[in-house]
């Protein structure tokens, strides 16, 4: 007599995958004008609706000429200032000279390329001063590829600022205006403090504070404004 065979259930598997990056929100910011930089970034840390930090900043002063603004997973961002620190201080020590604003482009540039197959999971935008004393933008992804702007807008509110900005500062979709001219440094300032009073409004990940910096043939000034707190 033949016997039944009994089956078992098949369990489902289920595979819990490692994530190794985080989209810590928050948005930044540069504009460039004939001898000066405006450079801001909003302070907010987030991970999806939970805000971890009110006051996690997203741009560091390099040099008495640079800024470094971030955006993406904020442990990254800060390893990665970290390294270019040390890296200028390096070059301080051999050269007898502080590091240039192009010089440090690059060497943030080769600094995300050696890292490209395990990115950091950044989106920077170094700002200063080049050699002949005009304002400097340069963007990135991250693994490298690096462009020399006017201005740049980069994080979770980038799709609002980014048009504001080519409305604004490069005069797109205006008529009857001089689009070569170079915006004066309190016209830079408002936009971008009008940026992100915007951002705030329509971005949950943007907000809290915002550091503002000036780099001129004078240093680098910050100062510090309320953003909306909810």
């Amino acid at each position: 007599m033949q016997q039944g065979i009994t089956q078992m259930p098949i369990e489902a598997h289920n595979h819990n995958r490692w994530e190794p990056y985080v989209d810590n929100g928050g948005t930044s910011l540069a504009i460039c004008g004939e001898d000066f930089v405006v450079v801001a970034a909003d302070t907010r840390q987030s991970n999806g609706y939970s805000i971890n930090s009110r006051y996690d900043p997203k741009a560091f002063q390099l040099s008495n000429n640079a800024v470094l603004a971030t955006t993406g997973y904020a442990a990254d961002a800060k390893k990665l200032v970290e390294h270019i620190e040390q890296r200028a201080q390096m070059y301080f020590h051999k050269h007898d000279k502080v590091i240039s604003t192009p010089a440090m482009a690059q060497l943030l540039s080769n600094t995300l390329y050696g890292k490209r197959f395990f990115p950091y999971y950044v989106f920077p935008i170094l700002a200063g001063l080049d050699p002949e004393g005009k304002g400097a933008v340069f963007t990135y992804d991250p693994v490298g590829n690096m462009e020399r702007v006017n201005y740049q807008a980069y994080g979770s509110a980038s799709a609002l600022v980014q048009p504001f900005l080519d409305n604004q500062v490069a005069f797109k979709n205006q008529h009857g205006v001089d689009k070569e001219r170079l915006l004066s440094r309190e016209e830079a300032i408002k936009i971008a403090i009008d940026a992100f009073t915007g951002a705030t409004e329509r971005d949950i990940h943007t907000g809290d504070w915002l550091d503002l910096f000036i780099i001129d043939k004078d240093g680098v000034q910050k100062t510090k404004r309320e953003l909306k707190h909810d």
